[in-house]
């Protein structure tokens, strides 16, 4: 379709009344019909102050209610949001933000110097966002002077560029991957039929909202059925147990890490989660150890598969499966294609291993500005590349089985460090591990492996390539084993390896490559 209704306005004419958020911290609630006069008034705003369709407006903010406010205000004027990394320093940011091109900059209490340090030395306007009051906002005053006069003709086109996601960035420069509408009604539809999403349904926003998984796994979805999501600043293990256990969620969306941290609580055994009727997870492979924890106490996480690129639900698996298919992502959901391509570009029928690549409604145009990366995203009959590894089974269902680009070859076998980590984490003291391929005289490459260990737990870091004997063929078994506090991480609770792999090679002296 080329035209889509706009979505504030449409659900306020739906269901004015209902809620659509909750601020947990401050309390305070806003109507469908608040969320879509608050946008109106804010998009005038911009438009007030020159902006026009096309120009960037940067975020840096924590999760707020006005953060969608000021998302649907970009559909209401054609300006495009650029959603900033709150947890990256000014110098960071910089670039970013040139790169973007914003001519201003929506910042809550806890980025404004932050906003400021970025805006200095230029022609950038600061302005603020974000509840501050259970009866008021920052934003309000401004508002208060503003019209409330709608904005266009209550349509908006599918394909145009809506808001701008800047990748991660495990390797290399991001890239602002073009979202659209479009994109957004195709994923709501994806992530609804899978999990039955309807309008009475309630979430948890904590996910940050300069990463995919913040604003749509599964926030807008919710929204656009008509249910209430209910928005934590950010991620309190505590806070979303308690809200779990009482019974005010229905539907739950985290990566790994998320599951990992509520799996450590005190409190996870006393915890009822018998209303969450869907638990989603993404980012990362979810290890096999943390899904058999939660099918022990009734809990059936079901694992996904999806990139900023592809909107971004493409896989989720079904609920009945989940126990009999561990490790799966399930099949494609309705509204995009999947296809398996061998190393020799080969299209592969029925189950097979290869690399998994997109097409349908939900798949991106683009990144902004850079024809070259978008080019080389798609294969020449336009399927959307993801640069992963998949395998399918006999009945259809897929599983992850590591990047193309973190394989590694020792000895003249291919090794896939995903492959390695699943066998690591089963280690009765190892909690997560990561596994890089690293340069070696006498193999090539050889594998070195991160771990976090289990709370209260010691391991023998000298034992460990005895007990992967049992588990794995010679050439896997990582040489080196490293004991680690903390992992570099992205917003989606990726590892960023590149980072491991360059300290790693910094420590190393000539004598032990």
């Amino acid at each position: 379709m080329e035209l889509l209704t706009d979505m504030a306005a449409k659900r306020a004419e739906l269901t004015p009344d209902a809620i659509a958020f909750v601020d947990h911290e401050t309390g305070r609630s806003f109507s469908f019909f608040e969320i879509n006069e608050r946008a109106t008034r804010l998009g005038n705003l911009l438009l007030e102050r020159g902006l026009k369709k096309g120009d960037r407006v940067a975020v840096l903010c924590l999760n707020h209610p006005d953060f969608f406010v000021l998302l649907f205000a970009a559909q209401k004027t054609g300006v495009l949001l650029v959603p900033l990394n709150w947890r990256q320093p000014a110098g960071e940011l910089a670039p970013v933000l040139t790169a973007s091109g914003a001519d201003l900059i929506f910042a809550d209490a806890q980025n404004w110097e932050t906003a400021e340090e970025l805006a200095t030395g230029s022609a950038i306007e600061v302005l603020p966002i974000g509840a501050t009051e259970a009866v008021s906002s920052a934003l309000d005053d401004l508002l208060s002077k503003v019209s409330a006069a709608a904005i266009g003709c209550g349509q908006i086109k599918s394909a145009a560029p809506w808001y701008l996601l800047f990748t991660s960035g495990t390797t290399g420069l991001p890239k602002a991957v073009i979202q659209t509408a479009g994109m957004a009604y195709a994923n709501m539809i994806n992530y609804g039929q899978a999990t039955g999403l309807s309008v009475n349904e309630a979430g948890i926003n904590f996910l940050p909202l300069f990463h995919t998984a913040g604003i749509n796994l599964p926030t807008l979805p919710i929204f656009l059925n008509g249910g209430k999501s209910r928005i934590l600043r950010k991620f309190d293990a505590e806070t979303v147990l308690d809200l779990i256990g009482t019974g005010q969620v229905t539907t739950f969306f985290g990566v790994p890490a998320i599951y990992q941290a509520l799996s450590l609580s005190a409190r996870i055994d006393r915890t009822d989660f018998s209303n969450v009727r869907s638990l989603g997870c993404g980012g990362a492979p979810v290890p096999k150890y943390l899904l058999v924890e939660f099918q022990k106490r009734g809990v059936t996480i079901c694992n996904g598969m999806g990139m900023t690129e592809t909107g971004p639900t493409v896989f989720l698996m079904d609920r009945q499966s989940a126990a009999d298919k561990i490790g799966s992502v399930g099949k494609p959901q309705i509204l995009t294609d999947v296809r398996l391509v061998d190393g020799e570009g080969e299209i592969l029928e029925g189950p097979g291993e290869g690399e998994v690549q997109f097409r349908g409604p939900n798949i991106t145009p683009g990144y902004m500005d850079n024809p070259g990366a978008t080019s080389a995203a798609f294969s020449v009959d336009g399927w959307l590349k993801s640069g992963d590894v998949a395998r399918r089974d006999d009945d259809g269902y897929y599983y992850i089985v590591d990047r193309i680009k973190d394989m590694y070859i020792s000895g003249g076998e291919n090794v896939y460090p995903a492959e390695v980590e699943k066998v690591l984490v089963t280690h009765p003291a190892i909690l997560e591990a990561v596994v890089i391929g690293v340069p070696d005289r006498k193999w090539g490459e050889v594998g070195a492996a991160f771990l976090l260990v289990r709370p209260g737990e010691t391991v023998d870091t000298g034992s460990l390539a005895d007990w992967c004997r049992n588990h794995l063929a010679p050439y896997k078994i990582p040489k080196s084993f490293t004991v680690t506090d903390d992992l570099p991480r992205t917003a989606a609770g990726k590892v960023r390896k590149n980072i491991l792999k360059d300290n790693f090679l910094a420590k190393r002296t000539p004598e032990d490559a």
